[in-house]
């Protein structure tokens, strides 16, 4: 199987190669207008991949939800779907920064949907990274993920999670044997310098198929 992964497009329509499945974290938008799904749902029709499953972001809102996506396409909000027999599981929160969507503050309130993920995940898709994987800004800022999102990790074991939403650390690192992929694709000025991370998934482990 093979799964390609992006996040963080904000308006931006990479190439992509084609697949079996398709994982688009989320920032779907510059700035939440219905002219922007139309392009991104437009761009996503013509991607060929046997599913395609996306979320929202903190640059994303309620807009979208006038539009029809598609039969291939699923939307996941806090919800899981399959494919193929792997449980995925989607939810868009992140740590409350500035005045963005789909923000809650840390500790128990965004608690509160990090523990609606099953304990049988296997593909875990959300907007931003854990505490400490992934997630480093600057000397200044450090890192910041989410803690609780960390724990939530290492208690269920998901064998994939997939993120963006923190520009600055793309990459994909393995964290307690969970393969942790930051797709996002845009730098941290808003250019889109990174390659979607293509992932082989043989039955049996996830891991990175390295391009040029």
């Amino acid at each position: 199987m093979i799964i390609d992964c992006i996040s963080d497009l904000h308006g931006h329509q990479p190439k992509l190669a084609g697949g079996d499945l398709l994982l688009v974290c989320g920032d779907l938008t510059a700035s939440n207008k219905a002219i922007q799904y139309m392009r991104f749902f437009e761009w996503l029709s013509k991607q060929e991949y046997k599913k395609k499953i996306f979320i929202s972001g903190n640059h994303d809102g309620e807009a979208m939800s006038q539009f029809d996506w598609g039969k291939d396409v699923e939307y996941l909000f806090d919800s899981g779907t399959e494919f193929e027999g792997l449980k995925l599981w989607g939810s868009p929160w992140t740590p409350t920064f500035l005045n963005w969507h789909f923000m809650k503050d840390r500790g128990d309130p965004i608690k509160e949907k990090w523990d609606l993920i099953p304990e049988d995940t296997d593909i875990l898709i959300t907007h931003g990274p854990p505490f400490g994987v992934q997630d480093f800004v600057d000397s200044r800022t450090g890192c910041q993920g989410c803690e609780v999102l960390r724990d939530t990790i290492l208690r269920i074991k998901p064998r994939l999670h997939v993120f963006g939403h923190i520009h600055e650390s793309p990459g994909v690192c393995l964290f307690n044997d969970i393969l942790c992929v930051n797709a996002s694709i845009m730098d941290e000025h808003y250019k889109p310098k990174n390659k979607p991370v293509r992932i082989e998934y043989d039955g049996v482990k996830f891991k990175q198929i390295k391009g040029d």
